[in-house]
């Protein structure tokens, strides 16, 4: 098969295009020919190496966690897919960006989707869920968002909507109307937001989620009146400090079928900012890098 590679840690001058092994399923996983994969930022971070503690890879490695695309292979012990399947889904911490990648968690893929939102949607949904969920039922309650404009603020904005919730999302001013478009109530990150809040929710904010790691925990613990209504997928550093809640990805069929859901029923659309072809990985790694993406970054197989 084709794939993206790189040899080394280091920086988007790494990545290539070339031939690799096929994969193939263990017990419990599937394969799938792959439509499209999603850019996230713990691709450029393991790329690099600045995480290599955390997530050590073997060398070559294929860049990439989520996908979309088509059942080709079916690992033992698996149930309710079939070859020829459509599924988006989630592997390992590598291994997405190519022909072919084989999936540990997925859930078919609503026809409302197309293969570049569907891609988009794997790691970001489960993020997503995985940060609100230890917040307790969100209907009839206002949540701030920090950071809500990326790919899992937005995904947890239209969740949280979904869910009843009334939604604050933090955003540069630039994304004040992209936040508006997905249901939430915008405003700007940084001194001052508990004063805006005041305004915005004069009857207070009952729970919080951040998805920035952007510093700002201890002002959103201040703003709702207790840790344990706050939730972090990004400020590890922080959260035992704090005792807030500390939310981490998980390959979790059961969120990507309730996301799955969610589409199908229109209250739920990944947001894909830029898609690149297959053979500018590196211009989609350089990009995300820069930071501040609105939604998603997809790369078209």
């Amino acid at each position: 098969m084709r794939a993206v590679r790189y040899h080394e840690y280091g920086g988007v001058e790494t990545l290539v295009v070339e031939q690799a092994p096929d994969p193939h399923p263990g017990s419990g996983e599937i394969r799938v020919r792959v439509a499209a994969a999603s850019v996230n930022p713990v691709d450029w971070k393991v790329r690099s190496g600045a995480v290599r503690e955390v997530f050590p890879v073997d060398l070559p490695a294929i860049p990439g966690r989520d996908v979309v695309g088509v059942v080709d292979e079916i690992g033992e012990g698996v149930e309710g897919v079939s070859i020829g399947d459509r599924v988006f889904g989630l592997g390992g911490v590598t291994g997405a960006t190519a022909e072919l990648a084989v999936l540990s968690a997925w859930a078919h893929a609503p026809t409302t989707w197309t293969d570049e939102e569907a891609a988009g949607a794997g790691l970001a949904s489960v993020t997503a869920m995985g940060g609100l969920k230890p917040l307790g039922p969100l209907a009839g309650r206002t949540l701030l968002i920090e950071g809500a404009s990326g790919g899992v603020g937005s995904a947890a904005v239209e969740i949280a909507v979904a869910q009843g919730a009334t939604v604050i999302g933090t955003a540069r001013e630039r994304n004040h109307e992209f936040l508006a478009s997905l249901g939430a109530v915008p405003t700007t990150y940084g001194t001052g937001l508990a004063e805006r809040l005041a305004t915005l929710a004069p009857g207070g904010v009952d729970i919080a989620l951040d998805t920035a790691a952007s510093g700002s925990l201890p002002d959103l613990v201040a703003i709702v009146g207790d840790p344990t209504r706050v939730s972090t997928i990004a400020d590890h550093a922080n959260a035992h400090v704090l005792g807030v809640h500390l939310a981490n990805a998980e390959n979790d069929s059961t969120l990507l079928s309730e996301a799955a859901e969610l589409g199908r029923q229109g209250r739920y659309t990944p947001r894909v900012e830029r898609t690149y072809p297959f053979e500018q990985t590196v211009e989609a790694h350089a990009y995300a890098e820069r930071g501040h993406t609105r939604g998603k970054i997809v790369i078209s197989i």
